[in-house]
């Protein structure tokens, strides 16, 4: 079975304008699609390095010694960038959200189609599960996640539920819980509203909106002047917060303006929103919700 098939392949890797020698980072490198299309355009001298704190990544790692891969979590970037010597990169690429190979896998929890335990870490030496999230965060911390990450207008209602379930025993596996919420989920948006929850449990478990943001905000200063931003996402929290920092280099309110009314917005988007087209959503189910979204540094 393919590890990941990557989505908005030659989109993604076109919006970098790979130059022979340049060097570039894959902050998701996953099952490595993305990064062979980068090494396959770059010449003799130019440098990928890759990120991925899931163990099972480096399964794919690439033999190729313009190819470093960094096993740690893409919110270190620049830290880690700087112990290898790179001060300034040429183009930064971004796959968000959770693999295909993370989903399939039943033990890891990702998934609503397979029974599996309550875990859902991207890093397995996390300390916090989905399980020990459903088991012991309080009744308005369930809620709150729910409705910020999970979109759930009755997400308080979801989480008395889950509470009272729990206090008669553990919630261990995703069909256990499941099965508690199974009230709340009518036959036409079963897998929608369960994607709802799952999706709100993940985004806490491995602080997925916390590392955007900390990775956005190193961004202008890792990337050489006309240097590039190409990042796909895969729900509106990502997307929302990905398009307004490259409009304002903020996450909440406007950039001030000086005297002459000039705003200091350290990035530039390029062309629009691009979408996958209907042949791609055919072969990868999974691409049909990405959005890809396009910068550079402005000089």
């Amino acid at each position: 079975m393919e590890y990941h098939n990557p989505v908005l392949l030659n989109d993604s890797i076109d919006a970098l304008a790979i130059k022979k020698d340049g060097v570039y980072v894959d902050v998701t490198f996953g099952g490595g699609g993305h990064s062979r299309e980068i090494l396959n355009r770059l010449g003799g001298s130019g440098k990928l390095i890759a990120f991925d704190q899931d163990i099972d990544a480096k399964r794919n790692k690439i033999d190729d010694s313009r190819f470093i891969l960094i096993e740690e979590n893409f919110r270190y970037i620049g830290r880690f960038l700087k112990f290898y010597g790179v001060n300034k990169v040429d183009g930064i690429l971004a796959d968000l959200g959770v693999s295909s190979h993370q989903f399939d896998e039943a033990e890891r929890g990702f998934s609503i189609r397979f029974d599996g335990a309550l875990d859902m870490r991207m890093n397995q030496s996390s300390r916090v599960s989905a399980k020990k999230i459903i088991n012991t965060y309080s009744e308005e911390m369930l809620a709150n996640i729910l409705f910020m990450y999970g979109e759930l207008r009755n997400a308080k209602v979801i989480a008395r539920t889950i509470v009272e379930a729990r206090i008669e025993s553990e919630i261990e596996t995703s069909f256990q819980l499941r099965k508690i919420l199974q009230k709340f989920l009518p036959k036409a948006k079963e897998h929608k509203i369960l994607a709802q929850i799952f999706q709100a449990i993940r985004i806490e478990v491995n602080e997925e909106l916390e590392v955007l943001k900390e990775f956005l905000i190193q961004i202008p200063n890792l990337l050489n002047p006309e240097g590039r931003l190409s990042v796909i996402s895969y729900h509106s929290l990502e997307d929302r917060l990905v398009k307004r920092f490259i409009r304002t280099g903020l996450f909440e309110g406007e950039p001030e303006k000086d005297f002459f009314g000039n705003t200091n917005v350290p990035l530039q988007k390029l062309g629009k929103l691009i979408t996958p087209n209907q042949e791609e959503v055919k072969k990868n189910n999974r691409a049909r919700s990405a959005k890809l979204r396009v910068a550079k540094l402005k000089t």
